[in-house]
């Protein structure tokens, strides 16, 4: 994946004032994870964690940034560990579900767990974009575009700019496939094994295709030529046995037969590709035993001659040896404007354009351009076959929809000036825009010869030009393929789409540093006996008294002593909010609005505190304390 815009910081991050200070070195982590040097950033992690052993004083901040930064370093499983000891430490932070999401994510066989704590995640921050990202991500990741679409609209309902939510989102309306999308990553097996089974069965498809066509092409030039029709049976029959050969060699190294099915499933070509190879078996046994014994004259156009000749070889035979020798150069024209035609490139082109600052987006443009430069062709080549077939000339003018069509594109893709410059960097666009007008003006002056009763000869130059013009759209973007190739850079076509991971200026939501009590607002809620817990009911907000506050813990979870409905509450909604009055001077009260888990061994609901709401109540003292705010509120990770 890429991820986007701008640059990371650069310089050197200077050591905390206070090197004793646990979370001050979390801050310098983050410095360094911003900077994209992970090596620096564990190391401060590690001094953070090593001056707080029981990550008593950051909680769960220094296991998520440790986290992160062994994902960065390709050390998944450390990540995924780390992520799991600051959900220990946390239960109820939405960073720390974050962070075990994005951790196991990348994991193979763990994609289930991986949603599991997204949806987590969404729960406890509905408010916050990240969870929701994820949560798209994944539903993409697996194919599910509606899935993808809800969750990454509810992102961006709360940050219009978020560049992953807007670059992913154009990736579900064109319904994009991962690369592997023969394997789902909720299957609980390594993606390796998978991917071993499938390139098995392509080479297995591609072997017996290509000996197949080439074993017919040879019993069919032995029979007609020679006239050897007995001996090209027989040496056609002996090929299946290498057919067999061919099977069984490819088939050891399936190991998940179980799986193949729904894995031709999940990936339609495969499976169109190994359908294919299984007809061209049968059809190639079938023209085997059926082929006609006729001899031909030994000249390069007797076999065409011979197959238009009004008693040709066998017509059924005719047909099967096309199926043998034509399958995989179908496939491949039929996949050509599938792949073309899926999907909403112009509302994706609006997404990427919206964000067009970011790598990954301008990527993206320019390869969601090119497939609707592919569609325009395929408009133009069935208005000019249709023209050609029926002989009706005037169908031809279906092509003036397309110049229109590209104009309405530009308009409706976004902004308008993101397209420009995708265009300025990858010139073959334009050359290739220019040919789809040529082709059009000459395929519609196709149209126009028929309707103003033109000289034929005018007619036929049109519709050389408009051959000419296509196949030279063929051409162009067969070079602008191979020079991508030859470079190793992203092609012109829908496998070089990609998704984003950036989250802009902003930093990412798993290492926003965990909310915390202030000493007096500590002494509250462990001096107080009047401990007030709000939750949400079936029948509304409702409040219960709590006699105290079991434990504050040091990095400011609450553990609450709380009645059976409150458990049930905190299970369908684990959002709630805690108020406690100073029990000292009566100066102020406190809110701590926070996630409620329950902890079945210590029997107590843990709130981990989102946000911390302070005011005083209105009396004398107030005159005395004139530098004292009325309100004050810490916000949330």
């Amino acid at each position: 994946m890429v991820s986007g815009p701008g640059e990371p910081g650069s310089g050197p991050v200077p050591p905390p004032a206070d090197p004793g200070d646990p979370r001050q070195w979390c801050a310098v982590a983050v410095a360094w994870l911003d900077r994209d040097q992970p090596e620096a950033a564990l190391e401060a992690a590690r001094n953070a964690l090593d001056r707080d052993p029981g990550a008593q004083t950051g909680a769960d901040w220094g296991y998520r940034l440790a986290s992160l930064a062994f994902e960065r370093l390709g050390r998944e499983a450390e990540a995924v560990a780390a992520a799991e000891e600051a959900v220990r430490l946390a239960p109820g932070s939405w960073a720390a579900r974050l962070r075990l999401g994005a951790a196991l994510r990348r994991v193979p066989g763990r994609w289930r767990e991986s949603s599991a704590q997204a949806a987590r995640a969404v729960r406890y921050a509905p408010e916050e974009p990240d969870p929701h990202v994820l949560a798209g991500d994944l539903a993409l990741l697996r194919g599910e575009h509606r899935r993808a679409e809800t969750a990454y609209r509810a992102a961006l309902r709360l940050v219009d700019d978020h560049p992953a939510a807007r670059v992913n989102l154009g990736l579900a309306f064109l319904r994009w496939e991962r690369p592997r999308g023969h394997h789902d990553p909720a299957w609980p097996i390594d993606p390796r094994e998978t991917g071993r089974a499938r390139n098995a069965m392509e080479i297995w498809s591609r072997q017996v295709r290509v000996l197949l066509a080439a074993a017919l092409a040879v019993a069919a030039a032995v029979t007609f030529w020679l006239g050897l029709a007995a001996e090209a049976r027989i040496g056609g029959a002996a090929v299946l046995l290498a057919v067999l050969a061919i099977t069984f060699r490819q088939g050891r190294r399936i190991r998940l037969w179980s799986y193949v099915p729904r894995m031709l499933t999940r990936d339609p070509w495969l499976g169109m590709s190994v359908s294919a190879t299984l007809a061209a078996v049968v059809a190639y046994a079938a023209a085997i035993v059926t082929i006609p014994p006729r001899i031909l004259p030994l000249s390069p156009d007797a076999l065409p001659r011979a197959l238009a000749s009004p008693e040709p070889p066998g017509g059924a035979w005719a047909a099967l040896a096309a199926l043998v020798l034509l399958n995989g150069a179908a496939l491949l024209v039929l996949r050509v404007p599938v792949e073309a035609w899926r999907g909403r490139p112009v509302r994706a082109l609006a997404e990427f354009t919206a964000v067009h600052r970011d790598r990954t987006a301008r990527r993206n443009i320019d390869v969601t351009l090119w497939l609707l430069v592919g569609r325009a062709w395929s408009v133009l080549v069935a208005a000019a076959l249709a023209a050609r077939l029926l002989g009706e000339p005037r169908l031809a003018l279906a092509v003036l929809a397309v110049p229109p069509a590209i104009s309405w594109t530009r308009a409706r893709g976004g902004r308008a000036r993101s397209l420009d410059h995708v265009l300025a960097v990858d010139r073959w666009l334009v050359v290739a825009g220019a040919l789809l007008v040529a082709a059009s003006a000459a395929l519609a002056g196709v149209a126009a010869v028929a309707l103003l009763g033109l000289p034929a000869t005018t007619g036929d130059w049109a519709w050389g030009a408009g051959g000419v013009t296509l196949a030279a759209l063929v051409a162009v973007f067969a070079a602008r393929s191979a020079r991508a190739w030859w470079r190793g850079a992203p092609g012109p076509w829908r496998s070089s789409l990609t998704m984003c991971d950036s989250r802009g200026p902003r930093p990412p939501g798993d290492v926003k540093p965990p909310v915390g009590l202030s000493g007096e607002v500590r002494r509250a809620f462990t001096y107080a006996r009047g401990v007030v817990l709000a939750y949400a009911d079936p029948d509304g907000p409702r409040a219960l008294a709590v006699g105290a506050v079991s434990s504050v813990s040091p990095n400011g979870e609450l553990r609450l002593i709380a009645a059976d409905d409150a458990w049930e509450a905190a299970e369908r909604d684990p959002r709630v909010a805690v108020f406690v009055a100073d029990p000292l001077e009566r100066r102020f009260w406190a809110e701590v609005r926070g996630i409620a888990v329950g902890d079945a061994e210590a029997d107590v609901l843990r709130v981990t505190p989102k946000q911390v709401v302070v005011a005083e109540y209105p009396g004398r003292h107030q005159g005395r304390h004139h530098g004292r705010r009325q309100g004050r509120v810490t916000q949330a990770e």
